[in-house]
């Protein structure tokens, strides 16, 4: 026989350790691919949308399923097994863990969610720190009024120079009463409306920041805020303009100030679980009632467009006291329908 043919028709042998690495990686694989299969036919079915006809067994099962796919790839990574076997894992474990711990929803159903009840319900979870709040708020309203009456320094301290224009201690009716008139046009109002928007956002925003400090400065602020609101009443109330400056405050402050109530009783709801987290670890109670707020928030924020929009069109376009107070008051019912009335099971708890 030719010397080249018998070579030719030699096998090659492959060196011991490549032999004893790819028995390995068998070896490793059979024990396991029960299991892997197992999960990649779950995954399957979840991924096509087919969860309902996922028996509740699976659905248990699928955390422990994980975590063995989690750790077979550590161990393929750390044994340095076969490419193959490792990226077929890491594939694995990428799709599990999004089942298992990511978002289980789209936008569209967290918003359905969202407004069909998990918003009401967060906010009715916080009804302490909204009676506390409200509290503070009107003791803020009457400290002002208090103040202003007894020194009209008082009311240039507590007023910001951006209203104290013309509505100042001193100012006739008639001056007083024109500056409660709207306008007959809307242009340039939507560049008010967002200024107004910006303004009312800052406010809600310290209030909730600000809860981290035990919630006290949260109270401050809506204290000093609503002082505010009570040195005006006293002015137009001296001039016989309570009913005109109440509606004129009415058709949007039912929703601006609704919301900035929201925004201090989060800060608040914050705070106090730190500062009286129970039996519960401070951090956990900082997270639950994180979690709960930034809900809270959310809604704080739709509001605040609201009332920017009523603040800058609706203010000014609507002149008659009686139909401000009907868009003011029908605001107000409508919040607290929602907050307050509207409950739905299924929404509990969500986030």
């Amino acid at each position: 026989m030719n010397p080249l043919q018998m070579f030719q028709s030699k096998p090659i042998e492959a060196p011991p350790e490549i032999e004893q690495a790819a028995l390995r990686s068998d070896r490793f694989r059979l024990e396991r691919e029960y299991d892997w299969k197992r999960l990649e036919a779950i995954l399957r079915r979840m991924e096509s949308g087919r969860l309902r006809k996922v028996p509740d067994e699976e659905l248990l099962e699928l955390p422990a399923l994980y975590r063995t796919a989690a750790s077979s790839l550590s161990i393929a990574r750390e044994t340095s097994l076969d490419a193959a076997t490792v990226a077929y894992l890491e594939s694995l474990v990428q799709r599990a863990w999004f089942q298992v711990y990511g978002p289980r929803s789209s936008l569209i159903d967290w918003l359905r969610r969202f407004f069909g009840g998990g918003w009401s319900a967060a906010v009715r979870e916080i009804w302490l720190e909204i009676c506390i709040a409200l509290a503070v708020m009107v003791a803020g309203t009457v400290v002002g009024w208090l103040l202003a009456a007894q020194d009209k320094e008082w009311y240039f301290s507590l007023v910001p120079t951006d209203f104290a224009d013309a509505r100042v201690p001193g100012a006739s009716r008639k001056v007083l009463e024109e500056s409660l008139k709207g306008v007959d046009k809307i242009d340039g109002l939507s560049f008010f409306s967002a200024y107004l928007f910006s303004n009312n956002a800052k406010v809600a925003i310290m209030a909730f920041a600000l809860g981290f400090a035990f919630g006290i400065p949260s109270l401050m602020l809506l204290l000093q805020n609503m002082a505010t609101m009570g040195a005006m009443l006293w002015l137009f109330s001296g001039v016989g303009l309570t009913g005109d400056f109440a509606g004129w405050l009415a058709i949007h402050g039912t929703t601006e100030l609704f919301a900035i109530l929201l925004a201090g009783a989060a800060g608040l709801h914050v705070g106090r679980s730190m500062a009286f987290p129970g039996n519960r670890p401070v951090i956990e109670a900082m997270a639950q009632s994180g979690r709960r707020s930034a809900q809270v928030m959310a809604g704080v924020v739709l509001m605040l467009v609201f009332a920017a929009v009523l603040e800058s069109f609706a203010r000014q376009l609507i002149v008659d006291t009686n139909a401000r107070f009907s868009v003011g008051g029908g605001m107000l019912l409508l919040w607290l329908g929602y907050f307050f009335g509207f409950r739905r099971q299924s929404a509990r708890g969500q986030v």
